[in-house]
């Protein structure tokens, strides 16, 4: 036998041989996440859990105390996700993660001065509504001519928008409480 055939017969013992364990990744009526009390019955077959996305079959809610708090499925706090979302809503979105707690939005003209434009990134930091748990970073462009120049953004106008993203995370939090209570 050459070698390319032994190869190919070692490969296709080793498929075959590995197809034998799909047993475990089938679902049996009346034994599936509803009626199991294992923990890895209750995560088989899910993408997303109450802590983000599922990986490799694991839940890190039962990991960490007191996690799944405010997360609402998404990775980061929920309040501080849906306030950098409301208070950035006059520019338009052009991408959005709340796994990885990203918002970019596309640039924006304001009506009053069509020789300039913004554009935003925010980045929601953690699971925790803390003060420190927002970071927006502005980008503005003059038009020049025919083209778009980069231009400085005061600093203090980041921390504005980031002040409104945190008082609204609080108004949020608020209202949940009130609703909740």
């Amino acid at each position: 036998m050459r070698l390319t055939q032994w190869m190919m017969v070692a490969l296709t013992g080793t498929v075959l041989a590995g197809c034998g364990s799909l047993g475990d990744n089938v679902r049996t009526p009346g034994l599936d996440e509803y009626s199991s009390d294992r923990r890895r019955d209750q995560v088989r077959g899910r993408l997303g859990g109450t802590d983000g996305i599922l990986i490799f079959g694991t839940d890190r809610s039962q990991q960490r105390p007191g996690a799944g708090q405010d997360g609402g499925g998404i990775g980061v706090n929920a309040y501080l996700w849906r306030a950098s979302l409301d208070t950035l809503s006059f520019m338009p979105l052009s991408s959005a993660d709340p796994f990885g707690g990203v918002l970019i939005t596309d640039w924006y003209s304001p009506p009053g001065s069509q020789g300039e434009r913004f554009r935003a990134t925010a980045y929601v930091l953690g699971r925790q509504l803390r003060s420190d748990g927002v970071r927006i970073a502005l980008f503005r462009q003059e038009l020049r001519g025919n083209a778009w120049v980069d231009v400085p953004v005061a600093a203090s106008t980041a921390a504005e928008l980031e002040d409104q993203v945190l008082n609204r995370a609080r108004e949020l939090r608020a209202q949940s409480v009130a609703a909740s209570g």
